[in-house]
């Protein structure tokens, strides 16, 4: 089983008993979800679905988005970690980056500290060369994150500002 401890978080697999009910929690907040896909909240099922692709990614990639827990409360904070996308075009079929916290997590660096594991976890365990990122104009939180990953903008497209950074000259 893969897991990265941080000083104040651990990334693991999911487990949809446990995961489910506070994963639907963080995935139902409107504001949570604004910037994630059509921006609209999910339902129970639909989490069920984004649980089970992602554990599914990790089961045919290697990699994945990791569940991400409070180390000192066990608490579920959030997923954080790689996952291939499917659009834009310019980087569909790369290997991505992306996040998602409950709203009670914001502002307290945990996005950045999950980012950073996910990617040390990509170069030193996964060998990927190369990461990407896609952010809707709108979002002016994750850009910060991005940037302290050293993640340079590298294009933009339809509303959308694509990222990247080389793992090679990573500084993790």
């Amino acid at each position: 089983m893969t897991e990265i401890r941080t000083p104040r978080l651990l990334l693991r697999r999911w487990s949809p008993d446990d995961d489910l009910a506070p994963l639907a929690d963080i995935q139902a907040d409107p504001a949570v979800m604004q910037h994630i896909g059509d921006g609209a909240p999910l339902s129970l099922d639909e989490t069920a679905e984004s649980i089970e692709r992602w554990e599914d990614e990790w089961d045919d990639e290697g990699f994945g988005v990791f569940a991400v827990e409070l180390l000192g409360s066990g608490e579920l904070a959030g997923a954080v970690g790689l996952y291939v996308p499917d659009a834009p075009p310019q980087i569909a079929d790369h290997i991505g980056i992306q996040w998602r916290l409950g709203r009670q997590f914001w502002g307290q660096g945990y996005a950045s500290e999950a980012a950073q594991a996910s990617l040390e976890f990509a170069l030193q365990d996964r060998g990927i060369d190369r990461v990407v990122a896609a952010v809707p104009d709108g979002d002016t939180s994750s850009p910060k994150v991005l940037a302290k990953l050293g993640m340079a903008q590298t294009g933009q497209t339809n509303g959308i500002r694509l990222y990247a950074i080389d793992l090679t000259e990573f500084q993790g």
